[in-house]
């Protein structure tokens, strides 16, 4: 039996925010900005926090002052799966995808900025020598980096959502993995069903 599509393992979680880190921050006035942001796991392994930077002139920033709660939305594999995928005549399209909704309380961190820029750098780049480096920026970092400011986002409730064909009949679930073109989504599928 497959896993229910609300009921994932902190591992998975943690593996959509490491491998797709670009969500969407809502603050309660509606202003909502994409944003790179990191998992700080929990010794338990639930992520405890994110960590992020943005522009001090984002929306978010005033809104964020006055009220820290907000959403931030994370959106992995996602893709429209179609009945000529399956062999079955009275089967219907839907729609595969994996999200986490997060429920967080954000601190700015304004003295962590330059140590926030360098660990996404890590995570985008790298950490070996060869990687871009912001010394290259020479006089323009420090103007640059006064522009922004790094926040923490603390984890108040996790909401996953894991709907990658857990429901389907085995038969129907291979083909659906067997045709699709988009072969991330696939291997996706495939992990959920092992779990």
């Amino acid at each position: 039996m497959f896993p229910p599509f609300d009921q994932c393992p902190p591992e998975d979680i943690a593996t959509l925010v490491e491998t797709y880190p670009l969500a969407w921050i809502v603050t309660r006035e509606f202003n909502a900005t994409l944003l790179p942001l990191l998992a700080e796991p929990a010794e338990d392994g639930m992520i405890a926090s994110l960590l992020g930077h943005c522009g001090r002139r984002n929306l978010i920033v005033p809104d964020l002052q006055a009220n820290s709660n907000a959403l931030i939305l994370f959106q992995g594999p996602a893709g429209y799966i179609s009945p000529q995928l399956v062999s079955e005549p009275n089967w219907g399209p839907t729609w595969n995808y994996a999200a986490v909704r997060f429920t967080v309380e954000i601190e700015f961190v304004e003295e962590e900025t330059p140590e926030a820029v360098d660990r996404l750098l890590d995570h985008m780049e790298g950490s070996g020598g060869d990687r871009w480096n912001p010394a290259l920026l020479k006089d323009r970092y420090d103007g640059m980096i006064a522009q922004i400011i790094a926040f923490r986002a603390h984890v108040r409730d996790v909401s996953p959502t894991f709907k990658l064909g857990q429901d389907e009949p085995r038969p129907i679930f291979r083909e659906i993995v067997a045709g699709l073109d988009d072969r991330r989504l696939a291997e996706w599928m495939e992990a959920r069903a092992r779990e």
